[in-house]
């Protein structure tokens, strides 16, 4: 049988997202989604079709394919098969003057087909109200990615290491390593919402591979299989003796997810320089977890940080060279990059129990991207770390 979200769960998600559009879109009157994760956030199933909240009438999922399916894994209260938006309009009654929908992700063509039956004219964005609701995570939810946490440790602090061997190269450490992280319970996906962004693991990286430009919005880089797919991991590039390794993947149980980084020194110690780099990216994740409590402000967190660094520091901290990435961490759960971010303007206070990843890096010439990331929860005592504590560049000789 299907793991099924419980339907009381369900419903307090639909309630908190009503409550969030009441108090800040006061006007609202029809949400309509049509990204498979928001669906799944609300439904528990991940179908082809549309789910419509109106204002003054309760919620419907229209599913195009698969309507058996739904049905099977679904605890929503009322599924629905549908040929096309026609059929969903004409269950509707009175058009709505304005409707609310998922703007980072709908694309023209989808709402011009939508707007066919759907004819309102006023459409307005649902995005932010959707990804503040989905930040703070339910005891349901925070205990599937307690799960993911502890498997993203045994894999990354316990299994990595003994798959490690002079001369082979970063594609066949990927491909073995899928199927560890399959047998170990990982639901088998990493998923992002940044536009067309496309992730097989993550980063995994020998040497200066885990500095090559990427257009990937992180610190890390790879060489990936090559231009067409710049995944994975170079079939080329070889584990040597010294080599700094570096291995930035998420993890996922039943659709929730958890990010951790880390480094490995293979065959020889790293420099004292190396270490005391690394050393620091350290000190700033245990900098930014005390922050993470109710009431902090993702931007001053940030700030706070970045005003403590010296330039010689900053220089290649987040990034090599110019590709810097602007933030400290990321929100995380159906998506790796969700909200909030600690970055400058995020503004709107944290809560207790959203979930981020951390991620203090910096790369050096001629060794790779050194430092660390974990999952955290935001608690009163600061942030809760779910994905161990190993403070990175594990010696494996």
């Amino acid at each position: 049988m299907p793991h099924r979200v419980p339907a009381s769960e369900l419903n307090q998600r639909l309630a908190r997202f009503r409550a969030r559009m009441d108090q800040c879109e006061p006007d609202w009157q029809l949400v309509a989604l049509f990204g498979r994760i928001n669906q799944f956030y609300f439904t528990g199933t991940l179908q082809d079709g549309v789910l419509l909240i109106p204002r003054q009438a309760e919620a419907t999922f229209w599913v195009r394919r698969s309507y058996e399916r739904a049905l099977d894994e679904s605890r929503f209260a009322d599924i629905r098969p549908m040929h096309s938006y026609r059929d969903a309009a004409s269950a509707l009654g009175a058009m709505p003057d304005r409707i609310h929908l998922e703007t980072e992700l709908v694309p023209l063509a989808l709402l011009q087909r939508f707007q066919k039956h759907f004819p309102c004219r006023d459409i307005r964005a649902a995005d932010p109200h959707l990804a503040v609701v989905r930040a703070v995570k339910s005891p349901y939810e925070l205990a599937l990615m307690e799960q993911s946490g502890e498997i993203h440790r045994r894999i990354l602090e316990e299994r990595v290491p003994t798959m490690l061997r002079e001369g082979m190269n970063e594609a066949e450490l990927a491909a073995e390593l899928y199927p560890v992280m399959i047998e170990e319970g990982h639901h088998g996906v990493a998923r992002f919402g940044m536009f067309q962004t496309e992730i097989a693991l993550g980063h995994i990286c020998f040497g200066e591979s885990s500095i090559y430009p990427t257009a990937f919005d992180g610190p890390g880089g790879n060489y990936g299989l090559g231009p067409a797919v710049p995944l994975l991991g170079s079939r080329e590039h070889l584990l040597r003796r010294g080599d700094l390794v570096f291995v930035d993947i998420g993890c996922g149980v039943n659709g929730y997810h958890t990010d951790k980084t880390m480094t490995y020194m293979f065959g020889a110690t790293l420099s004292d320089e190396v270490l005391a780099v690394h050393g620091r990216c350290v000190e700033i994740q245990h900098r930014v977890a005390a922050q993470l409590r109710p009431g902090a402000v993702p931007a001053r967190i940030y700030a706070s940080i970045m005003e403590d660094l010296t330039p010689d520091f900053l220089q290649h901290f987040m990034g090599f060279g110019s590709r810097q990435a602007r933030f400290l961490g990321h929100g995380i759960g159906l998506l790796i990059d969700e909200w909030p971010v600690i970055a400058d303007g995020f503004e709107e206070p944290l809560e207790e129990n959203m979930v981020l990843a951390i991620e203090p890096k910096k790369g050096i010439q001629g060794i790779g991207m050194v430092g660390i990331e974990n999952t955290f929860v935001v608690t009163r005592d600061g942030g809760r770390c779910i994905t161990g504590d190993h403070p990175g560049l594990l010696p494996v000789f």
